[in-house]
């Protein structure tokens, strides 16, 4: 929450417009690392192995020193192995987790915001040979680089990703692989591209490579009971998935903490806008304190250290509606919010909330004072919401998602603003039970009997 002060807005201002000392060299050491993968360890010149020398001298008298210098210095002399690579991953992983804590803390320290510190959790046990799989292809990799993938290589992690996924406990490294090699296999040949998405996927690389190693650290979650209150829902989609990401505190005694909790269901790229809302009727109450604003309570649900509240609606009971903008004045300020996550401290990951009062809203952004226009990512806004550019444009106050992207932007989850001489108010969430507007409704109703029609037939698939 940004204070109404004018000195509160000033130090959020001042926060937004400095860069964190170092950020610009972190983000030329990683670049160099990437432009070496882009191109494959086994075809480095003269100019990328500097990168990698750099690299490496940026990391002296850091514990991953001795390390960090032994791979390089290995992978120059043309030697590849896990133990090098995972070194290289592990550095670039620094990096850009420096990059993303020095970015938050100026934001939280504007706001007067308390963290909690991370905790070490158990490691999770050891899935010998599967791991070793995905390691394997993913060094190959990197000795090819993404400019040397063919459809045979991008198709060589079928086996490891098929044996990973029957195991539960390495689901989501499965399902990162899955989604890394589908897009080599769309991208391949990667030669003839133009354009190379070399960020991106030097970052699933590096985290599909951390979590292949033995011992990585399970998710540590402990119960909790207490009252959630809704701040605002994140929408996240994909032709073949819908996920809905509620961000709100949660009461437990004299303490109030953010936490994040999402429901997801598969579903077919025609379903879209309102109607992919139906695909979650399987939890109604998520829905009810989505689209009502209703608070809930929750009995030993699980929470993680990173602030992931798992959803589960046995354990959930809707209460009276609590308008979020009013949750966010009153509340928001003095909690704590979660510690990040080891493989979550990512300049991207940057996705905190904030209450942004008082501004001049217009295509260009909020100007927040100081000098300062703070950028809007319309290209977040869901159109399975009643929440438009048009509306975010004309508002006064606004509950989103700060986040970075080469600079700061806000995504927007509520406003209120004055349309037609009316006071508005406005909720990604709003529709989640069905929009309200008529023509919307109209619409949703429509695309919605392809969503039912479809769920029936799916059904009769499985009872054959």
């Amino acid at each position: 929450m940004v204070p109404r002060g004018r000195g509160g807005a000033l130090m959020l201002a001042d926060a937004l417009h400095a860069a964190p000392d170092g950020l610009a060299e972190t983000f030329t050491l990683v670049e160099g690392l990437d432009d070496a993968l882009t191109h494959g360890l086994a075809r480095l010149d003269e100019e990328r192995a500097g990168a990698l020398e750099d690299l490496a001298a940026a990391f002296s008298g850091s514990p991953l020193a001795d390390r960090v210098a032994d791979s390089v210095g290995k992978i120059l002399a043309g030697t590849v192995t896990d133990e090098h690579l995972i070194a290289l991953a592990g550095a670039r992983a620094a990096l850009l987790g420096a990059a993303h804590d020095a970015l938050l803390i100026s934001v939280d320290t504007a706001l007067g915001r308390t963290r909690a510190g991370w905790t070490a959790v158990p490691a999770a046990a050891d899935a010998g040979h599967l791991l070793a799989g995905s390691r394997s292809w993913l060094r190959e990799l990197a000795i090819a680089g993404w400019r040397g993938v063919d459809h045979e290589l991008a198709a060589a992690a079928a086996q490891s990703v098929q044996a990973l996924l029957a195991d539960p406990a390495q689901r989501r490294l499965a399902v990162l692989l899955d989604g890394f090699a589908g897009e080599l296999r769309a991208a391949a040949p990667v030669a003839t591209l133009d354009r190379v998405p070399v960020r991106r996927w030097a970052d699933l690389w590096t985290r599909g490579l951390l979590l292949s190693q033995d011992g990585y650290p399970a998710s540590g979650a402990v119960p909790v009971t207490g009252r959630l209150l809704l701040l605002g829902v994140d929408l996240h989609e994909h032709p073949t998935v819908f996920q809905a990401q509620a961000h709100a505190l949660v009461e437990t005694g004299d303490e109030v903490r953010l936490v994040r909790t999402s429901v997801a269901a598969a579903k077919v790229d025609t379903i879209t806008g309102p109607s992919a809302w139906r695909m979650l009727a399987g939890f109604p109450i998520f829905r009810l304190m989505a689209a009502g604003h209703r608070t809930v309570d929750v009995e030993d649900a699980l929470l993680t250290p990173a602030g992931d509240l798992i959803w589960d609606e046995s354990r959930a009971t809707p209460g009276e509606a609590a308008d979020p903008f009013t949750t966010a004045r009153v509340r928001l300020a003095g909690a704590t919010l979660p510690a990040v996550a080891p493989l979550d401290r990512h300049p991207a990951a940057v996705a905190t909330p904030v209450l942004l009062e008082g501004y001049a809203a217009s295509e260009a952004g909020f100007d927040i004072g100081g000098g300062v226009v703070l950028a809007v990512d319309h290209d977040r806004v869901p159109a399975a919401g009643p929440l438009t550019p048009a509306i975010v444009d004309a508002s006064h106050a606004c509950l989103g998602l700060l986040r970075w992207d080469g600079r700061w932007s806000v995504q927007p989850l509520a406003v209120q603003a004055i349309v037609k001489k009316k006071q508005v108010t406005a909720h990604v969430g709003e529709w989640a039970n069905g929009p309200a507007e008529a023509k919307a409704a109209k619409a949703e109703a429509v695309a919605g009997t392809a969503v039912d029609v479809l769920r029936e037939r799916a059904g009769r698939l499985l009872r054959k």
